[in-house]
């Protein structure tokens, strides 16, 4: 599958590179445009549907965070690109699929556009359509939590999903609900045999109960209760990959 993508970066140098790598070690993606600004980006965007954005975050009047802002509703992968690296956390909060340190390295860029290529290649698959899991599971398990008298048996397959919330989770299940002193990372590793995929920080969803996939700013997916959740880009890959 072969993409398309836009350079964003306000170094005309910089945006030189960038472009003869792509096309030197990574042929597949087509370059649509090019843009040293934010309202540059902008008017790009409006006339074109690129797969990826490849976004330095540095930019005059205004910078990368700025111009995601505006774009509520992109479809396409960010890929950033800067000289820093404290701005990983803000990348990430942004839902960056990506994150590249100048000067690049060429192997860290395949493995970039690779990973937008499979992701594409899934949505491409199965975005608007009802999708089941590769392995539809019957889970007969059980999982305790905590109780301050004791613990409380749930029925693996009654749980939607799990949200974080501190230190502590909430158990969405088929009714009700039931708040843990568990933080989301242990049941991540509880049931991560049982069919459960974490989708976003703070979101950890039963693959059974998925019914649907929505493109967008990061992606989301739609349960069988009717409950959308948020699907950050870091974890988009591996959602996909559980569906056929």
């Amino acid at each position: 599958m072969n993409l398309t993508a836009i350079i964003v970066d306000d170094e005309a140098n910089s945006r030189a590179i960038l472009r003869n790598y792509i096309a030197k070690y990574c042929p597949i993606v087509q370059i649509l445009g090019e843009a040293a600004s934010v309202q540059e980006t902008l008017t790009l965007l409006e006339s074109n549907e690129p797969d990826m954005l490849f976004l330095d975050v540095e930019m005059p009047y205004g910078n990368a965070f700025d111009l995601l802002e505006q774009v509520p509703n992109r479809t396409f992968e960010t890929v950033f690109v800067t000289a820093y690296d404290h701005y990983a956390v803000d990348a990430l909060n942004a839902q960056a699929t990506y994150y590249l340190l100048k000067p690049i390295a060429i192997d860290n860029l395949i493995k970039a556009v690779d990973h937008v290529q499979h992701i594409k290649e899934l949505e491409k698959e199965l975005q608007d359509k009802v999708i089941t899991p590769k392995r539809t599971q019957t889970v007969d398990g059980k999982i305790t939590i905590p109780q301050q008298d004791g613990f409380e048996v749930l029925q693996v397959s009654d749980i939607l999903y799990c949200q974080a919330d501190d230190n502590y989770t909430k158990i969405y299940l088929n009714q009700g609900q039931k708040l843990v002193s568990k933080t989301l990372k242990y049941f991540e590793e509880s049931l991560s045999e049982q069919g459960f995929v974490r989708i976003h920080k703070s979101y950890l969803v039963n693959v059974n109960t998925v019914v649907r996939y929505k493109k967008g700013k990061g992606g989301s997916v739609v349960l069988s209760s009717g409950k959308e959740l948020m699907v950050s880009s870091s974890k988009k890959g591996a959602l996909l990959d559980c569906f056929k």
